[in-house]
């Protein structure tokens, strides 16, 4: 029996992430993706692998140092298509499932976005990136001419920039995302869309006669976050609007029979915190319901996690007798919910956990379900739905379980102001021992409307092990609970919010002895980092705090941030028409209160919240003699934390468990 270990920062590169399950059309096999940090490399990679269903018998099919995305059966199950960086670009490449090395198929100088399978098995559907004046025929030679020298980048609009976009976050002028169809027989490639839009390829009907797309025609769509969508007839070219008003909707998916439509998403009723529902189309009589109506939760997975890759759960699946499964969070579990048309809606996986990629039988009968719970990085299951039982099918981490051990969350449900009911997790230090006192950190999540879950956290597990009970806790804003409870957060920043989680620390600090109350650190990112800001402005009762990648200044953040300028009236409930409300808000207002020692982290081409909101605050401590520090970290982005440059991570990581040690012990 090996002494197990506690985990420790570089654990991050033993950590392996499972996902993309994939059933074959015999529903007997089926291929999954396994990604991994290489730490010589600094990188991360994929691999694709072949699962027997019925055997559990598991093979490795890739074995390069690629990142691979989308993989998809043909219609026959005799390949497996799938997106691969292999050669920088992001090209289509085939496998053949009786072996053999996986085969380039696109050579497009922009790569491709997405693609499908034509039911037929001799076509793919593909989406890539086109400048105006270009086909995906002569796009190679087109790119290279725009190469030759720099030009001067003319803004016009204020959706210009976004957050993870290659450079100083400038998306590409005059180029958009058109639809094309390659023949597999001569490798030809027929331009399906055209224009001056971008547009998505969702689902092909069964017969190959209709696609179903995403375009939003509006010539100004600084204010317009609609995508309209459209069936279309594939000879005709003939139109069909499935949905066309002011929302977030996507994931359509055709019925096996071809007569319904699903898609899920949500209107702007309550702007970016409204819930998504399930819809149906019926074709024959042009109508649509919405399934998930009676249900005051959220479809689909709002889990903040920090080991999990290469996500790309389906929004729905349908199976062959016109049943649905899809995601739903509730209380912070991410389940797998069973719907029928007639309106029965039940959750088809247990409590407790977070099921963040699966696929279904088409009869109905079993899922393969990627499952993680707070002390389980996630594996695969094959899930036999009707019995509720499971077996383990991959095993990768296992052994890295062996080693580690872990602290496990202890749910809690606490009162805060107005009797509202908030739903959290404590963690004692993974070495507790009765009797003793331990510091404890608070961490918040970003979003706001995103939720902590029942899911690993390495970040969470990481403080646990250096000796510091954990709390999290999901306040108002937090998705997961009802509509009103995800709203509540909208228009009163730093109001009912900052009270669930002081009432949430009250809450322990009542129940838990072990709690040194005269240690206590708080951080956060994004909006999680906006509020540490807003903590330390407004109490004196942490001895250190963290801020990460947050707002500071909701002034300059309207005019700096990629979403800025619409995010800010949607949350905060006004724009520079009222400066005054903004500053209100901004904790930089407060910075004159500030005691507690601040580490102030930060991305240099973090353009969702730019570095500027940490400038503005650190050189406004500093200018007063706060106890404060900041390091910038190049060239990553606001995901630094989640997908970023891995020895970055890991160096955020050192970060923050090196200043709370400096000021909690």
């Amino acid at each position: 029996m090996v002494e197990k270990r506690l985990l420790e920062k570089e654990d991050l590169f033993k950590i392996q992430s499972v996902s993309n399950p994939q059933l074959s059309p015999n529903d007997k096999e089926a291929v999954f993706i396994k990604t991994k940090i290489d730490e010589k490399e600094n990188q991360y990679f994929s691999e694709i692998f072949h699962l027997d269903v019925e055997t559990e018998k598991v093979t490795q099919w890739t074995f390069g140092n690629e990142r691979i995305s989308s993989p998809k059966w043909s219609p026959n199950g005799e390949q497996v298509a799938f997106i691969s960086n292999r050669n920088e670009k992001s090209q289509l490449y085939m496998i053949n499932k009786s072996g053999g090395e996986a085969r380039k198929i696109t050579n497009l100088e922009s790569g491709i976005n997405s693609f499908s399978w034509s039911p037929c098995g001799e076509k793919i559907w593909i989406t890539g990136s086109l400048k105006e004046d270009a086909s995906f025929t002569d796009q190679a030679e087109k790119e290279k001419e725009d190469k030759e020298q720099p030009k001067a980048y003319i803004v016009d609009k204020m959706r210009y920039k976004a957050d993870g976009v290659k450079g100083h976050g400038l998306k590409k002028q005059g180029v958009h995302t058109q639809i094309a169809i390659l023949s597999l027989n001569d490798e030809s490639i027929e331009q399906f869309s055209e224009g001056t839009h971008s547009h998505s390829l969702y689902d092909i009907s069964p017969d190959g006669t209709k696609v179903i797309i995403g375009v939003n025609r509006e010539e100004q769509d600084d204010y317009n976050f609609s995508q309209p969508l459209i069936m279309v007839d594939v000879e005709t070219k003939e139109e069909t609007v499935l949905v066309n008003h002011e929302g977030y909707y996507g994931g359509a998916k055709f019925s096996y029979d071809g007569r319904y439509i699903a898609y899920s998403g949500s209107d702007a009723a309550f702007k970016n915190a409204t819930h998504s529902h399930v819809y149906i189309y019926d074709i024959e009589s042009g109508t649509t319901q919405n399934l998930t109506e009676s249900i005051d939760c959220p479809v689909g997975d709002y889990a903040v996690a920090d080991t999990q890759q290469g996500i790309d759960a389906p929004s729905i699946v349908w199976t062959q007798a016109n049943d649905l499964y899809f995601q739903l969070s509730n209380l912070g579990d991410v389940q797998l919910y069973y719907a029928s048309l007639e309106g029965a809606i039940y959750p088809a996986s247990p409590e407790g956990e977070h099921v963040y990629d699966y696929t279904v039988s088409k009869d109905g009968q079993f899922a393969i379900i990627a499952v993680s719970n707070p002390t389980f990085p996630g594996e695969l299951f094959v899930y036999e739905i009707a019995k509720g039982e499971r077996k383990q099918v991959t095993h990768f981490n296992d052994e890295w379980l062996n080693e580690v051990i872990l602290s496990k969350p202890e749910p809690i449900v606490y009162e805060s102001t107005n009797d509202l009911q908030v739903h959290g997790w404590l963690m004692k230090p993974a070495n507790f021992e009765e009797n003793k006192k331990y510091p404890l950190v608070v961490e918040i999540h970003g979003g706001p409307h995103t939720m902590y879950a029942n899911s690993f956290f390495h970040e969470l597990q990481l403080l646990a092990a250096q000796g510091y009970g954990v709390l999290y806790v999901n306040p108002r804003g937090s998705h997961g609970y009802s509509q009103e409870f995800v709203n509540g957060v909208r228009g009163d920043y730093g109001g009912g919010d900052y009270e669930d989680i002081m009432a949430g620390l009250d809450f322990v600090l009542g129940e838990e002895t072990w709690i040194d109350e005269t240690r206590l650190g708080v951080t956060g990112g994004s909006y999680g980092g906006f509020m540490t800001n807003w903590i330390v402005g407004h109490t004196n009762r942490f001895k250190a705090a963290v801020t990460q990648r947050s707002i500071s200044n909701w002034v300059s953040f309207f005019g700096v941030s990629d979403i800025g300028y619409y995010f800010t009236p949607w949350q905060i409930g006004t724009d520079m028409v009222d400066p005054e409300k903004l500053w209100e808000h901004s904790p930089l207002k407060y910075a004159k209160n500030i005691d507690t020692p601040l580490l102030i982290l930060h991305s240099e081409l973090d353009f969702r919240c730019p570095i500027e909101q940490a400038e503005q605050l650190f050189i406004t401590l500093k200018s007063m003699g706060k106890e404060t520090s900041f390091v910038r970290f190049p060239d990553n982005n606001h995901n630094l934390s989640r997908t970023g440059t891995p020895n970055l991570r890991i160096e955020r990581l050192d970060q923050i468990v090196s200043w709370f040690e400096q000021y909690l012990g």
